[in-house]
């Protein structure tokens, strides 16, 4: 295989405008109709293909009412209807909003009622929902397309509302975010170009879905902007399914979330696996990656992982390691065109070495939150974006991620990082998952507990391991004063833990 560095195309200088236009016009430029574009099941679709359909599939969704300006909601599995959907409110002008399909139901009505949604596209299972708002089948959708006419596109520019994706909800309601036409081609510029080095040849597999800015990025983006290909998987891929997938269609570059690399590492042996020997890389982003899961991600992929961080008002990452410089157990350095600042609680710069929260300023970084003023106006200053998430500056200029501002616990009246103990226990092998939260007891106190997700059910002894383990490894305040097996953790549909609900015992 031609080495991904021999093969870097340059970045293309023009505005972007219309954003649908202009990959339709990059694929006629660059020649790419006939490459593969996505592979969905046993169809694959070329780059020609889905902009031809996108260009008819816009007619569609003018014909149901859609204007320049009006918010399409989009609650479809990852799949081509999808993507097509996506591009064709982009070439009319409207704003595509980007929801989970497996939502409960009052969140989806929310969410419309939240964007003021002028049509509502909707996958299998989803008939009854948004009965208030028009409402199109992705199959309906994708049997009119073809038969329509191609819109033209409507003119923007780069600064014109593309799409809102709304925030994962890790800490209550969440918060639609506005990102607009020039910035995919930014991710792409400096995130897939540069960093990952995503050529033509590369072939993307991303368990994480496209509904989440993570996903989007990898998925949609990436395989556009560089003619590569994407493989999409509806529902949440099993780790056989993932090991069939990426043997079958040769995948190159792997993403997901810790939590699913994980699973795929789980009861397997430590070697390398056959079905893998396609990939060159492995992406880690969502939460922070253990340092023996990295290792262990490592030696089953024969390739290496790459971490970083981003979040849904950044776009996509704003600190990433990369093939050029990968530091185990930080989230990398910052994206070219993105600056990082460590800041104290009171907003003043913290000195190397020092734990802050983490201030950034980019090219992608949001305009705000829609309908949000004030919460736009408290995270947004000056143009940095407070992302409450903690880290610690290493020497080399990498950054080492210590959770979020809201993470720490407060247990007797000290506060801890429950990160730090979840290391330490995580590192029994009898182990699968842990989190750690201050829990208020039958009597009012807040007492450290940890709720642990073994390998085997029943794991005799195992408490006692753990609270051993810790009191060799942690000071005594730090020590859980109570173990609690279970056969999860309370996660978000991209994988977060929700620590909210942790902290409340049960779920």
């Amino acid at each position: 295989m031609t080495s991904p560095q021999s093969t870097l195309l340059p970045a293309d200088a023009s505005a972007p405008g219309n954003l649908a236009a202009h990959l339709a016009a990059l694929v006629e430029r660059r020649g790419w109709g006939g490459r593969a574009a996505f592979h969905q099941g046993h169809r694959t679709w070329t780059h020609g293909e889905v902009h031809d359909l996108a260009a008819r599939a816009a007619t569609v969704l003018a014909g149901h009412g859609v204007r320049p300006g009006d918010r399409v909601l989009l609650a479809l599995p990852d799949s081509v209807a999808w993507v097509t959907a996506f591009l064709a409110a982009a070439r009319l002008g409207a704003v595509a909003v980007l929801v989970n399909p497996e939502l409960p139901a009052a969140d989806h009505a929310f969410m419309a009622e939240d964007t003021d949604a002028a049509l509502c596209v909707t996958g299998p299972g989803l008939e009854d929902r948004f009965t208030t708002r028009r409402r199109l089948g992705a199959d309906q959708f994708m049997a009119l397309a073809p038969a329509a006419g191609p819109a033209p596109a409507h003119p923007v520019d780069a600064h014109t509302p593309l799409y809102v994706q709304y925030t994962s909800g890790t800490t209550g309601r969440p918060k639609g975010v506005v990102h607009v036409h020039g910035d995919p081609k930014t991710y792409h510029d400096l995130i897939g170009r540069r960093l990952l080095r995503i050529t033509a040849d590369d072939v993307t597999l991303s368990v994480s879905k496209l509904y989440f800015a993570y996903g989007f990025g990898n998925a949609c983006v990436f395989p556009l902007f560089s003619g590569s290909s994407a493989v999409l998987v509806g529902g949440r891929p099993t780790p056989a399914a993932v090991d069939e997938l990426v043997a079958r269609h040769r995948v190159t570059l792997l993403y997901s979330v810790p939590s699913a690399y994980a699973a795929l590492v789980a009861d397997r042996g430590h070697g390398h696996e056959a079905c893998f020997a396609s990939v060159r890389a492995a992406v880690s982003a969502g939460e922070g990656l253990p340092h023996g899961l990295a290792r262990q991600i490592t030696e089953l992929l024969g390739a290496p992982v790459l971490e970083q961080i981003g979040s849904t008002e950044a776009g996509h990452a704003f600190c990433a390691n990369s093939f050029g410089h990968n530091h185990t157990g930080t989230v990398g350095r910052p994206v070219p065109g993105f600056e990082v600042e460590l800041r104290d609680g009171a907003g003043r710069p913290v000195p190397d070495g020092a734990e802050g929260e983490m201030w950034v300023r980019g090219p992608t970084v949001t305009p705000g939150y829609l309908n949000r003023p004030a919460e736009t106006e408290r995270t947004l200053v000056g143009g940095w974006l407070a992302t409450r998430d903690r880290a610690r500056r290493e020497p080399d200029g990498t950054y080492r991620h210590l959770g979020r501002a809201d993470d720490m616990e407060m247990a007797g009246g000290i506060t801890v990082s429950p990160l730090e103990v979840e290391a330490v226990l995580r590192t029994h092998a009898a182990v699968k998952e842990v989190a750690v939260a201050a829990v208020t007891d039958g009597h009012g106190a807040s007492r450290l507990r940890a709720f642990v997700v073994p390998v085997t059910p029943r794991p005799a002894g195992l408490q006692d391991d753990l609270l051993s383990l810790a009191r060799e490894h942690l000071a005594a305040f730090k020590v859980p004063r109570s173990i609690s097996f279970v056969p999860s953790l309370p996660r978000t549909a991209t994988g977060k833990l929700r620590r909210h609900l942790v902290r409340q015992g049960a779920w």
